[in-house]
């Protein structure tokens, strides 16, 4: 897998669970359908392929213990960081507080991540759209990209 492309909008329901879009499941390496969902940075959760999921969790059990910072870190980083499989359906489920963390409802938007997935939930996310011209989007670009010195 070279990575997900990709946006979709789908319902959860009552009791937190949702369908992985074809679009995606064709994009996971092998049809594996077992991942790790966490909190993200911003207030949505990330869905992580098990495969991916594996280095980061790697990079971060060799972190020093004994520095204060990497401890909070990893006690916010990976305290919510659940594993979760498809059930018989191709259902994922979203455990109750991750759900909360990121203020999900019925609607979410699934929106690729190079290697991961961002779950949102679908107001905030389009709105977070709606509120971010071309211009700054441009200037975002510049700005990232100039640092590694491409183009797109």
């Amino acid at each position: 897998m070279t990575g997900f492309l990709g946006e979709y909008e789908v319902s959860v329901d009552a009791k937190g669970r949702f369908l992985l879009p074809a679009g995606f499941k064709k994009q996971l390496e092998g049809g594996e359908m077992r991942f790790v969902v966490n909190r993200g940075f911003e207030k949505c959760l990330t869905l992580y392929p098990i495969k991916s999921w594996e280095p980061v969790f790697e990079k971060i059990s060799q972190l020093n213990q004994f520095d204060p910072k990497v401890r909070e870190f990893r006690r916010k980083f990976l305290g919510g960081a659940t594993e979760i499989e498809a059930d018989s359906a191709g259902r994922l489920l979203l455990p109750p507080s991750l759900r909360a963390y990121a203020g999900l409802t019925k609607n979410v938007v699934l929106a690729s991540d190079v290697n991961k997935i961002e779950i949102w939930d679908a107001d905030t996310y389009n709105k977070m759209f709606d509120d971010f011209s071309s211009e700054d989007f441009s200037a975002l670009a510049n700005d990232v990209m100039n640092e590694k010195g491409g183009e797109l």
